[in-house]
């Protein structure tokens, strides 16, 4: 039974650095939980001498958990005008009517 929370432990925890580091937001407390919630049953069937990994799992996990609260809450997304472009459509727009005119203007 503990080798079955240990590698289900693991794989979420894989998971979970995997979705720190995608922009998926709180969306990766999702495998950071579940590993959690592994380790925590690994940790108690676990003995003195066995409990050396599910620790290390536990800090990977609890990182991932803060990477994500960093990037959630003090990483913000901005979006930028890009002026260059919006005048050169307003300009491809203005060539656009004079072709038009000059094609009415042919007829």
């Amino acid at each position: 039974m503990r080798k079955l929370f240990l590698i289900l432990s693991v794989f979420f925890a894989l998971l979970s650095i995997l979705f720190s580091a995608l922009p998926l937001d709180t969306i990766a407390f999702a495998p950071i939980i579940l590993a959690s919630i592994c380790l925590i049953i690994t940790f108690i069937k676990s003995d003195e001498n066995q409990r050396k990994l599910p620790k290390l799992i536990f800090v990977i996990t609890y990182l991932c958990a803060a990477v994500v609260l960093f990037k959630t809450f003090l990483i913000k997304d901005e979006v930028a005008v890009d002026k260059q472009f919006e005048k050169e459509k307003i300009e491809i727009k203005q060539e656009a009517k004079k072709e038009l005119e000059e094609l009415e203007g042919l007829e």
